[in-house]
């Protein structure tokens, strides 16, 4: 798993999935508000005229010298929810990120976003 405290280290890392067939690049990582523990990254995919940021759970990631693997299958995460690279995550787009991956959702108890950016 990423620590908290290596976030910004492993930035700019090639995303590899179980397999380690490259997915992209690691753009940021969004923390659980409630735990302040990573939970998803955005990784940069896409062709240079084309790229996006798509969504993938880092909770079970593993970190090595220039890449960090995830344990999704590369064709699951490139079909993940995803935004611009200038966008920012809505609120309401969270629960599909969490749902295209078979993961409850649990907003705070006032609704608040579960996702925040670091």
């Amino acid at each position: 798993m990423i620590q908290a405290a290596d976030i910004r280290e492993w930035r700019n890392h090639n995303v590899v999935d179980h397999d380690g067939r490259k997915i992209g690049v690691l753009e940021a990582i969004y923390v659980d508000t409630s735990t302040d523990e990573p939970a998803v990254g955005t990784v940069m995919t896409g062709l240079p005229t084309r790229r996006r940021l798509v969504f993938v759970p880092v909770a079970d990631a593993i970190v090595g010298p220039g890449y960090v693997k995830v344990s999704y299958d590369r064709a699951l995460v490139r079909q993940a929810p995803s935004i611009g690279t200038d966008d920012v995550l809505p609120a309401k787009d969270e629960a599909g990120i969490f749902k295209h991956y078979g993961m409850t959702y649990r907003p705070g108890a006032n609704g608040e976003r579960q996702l925040a950016r670091r």
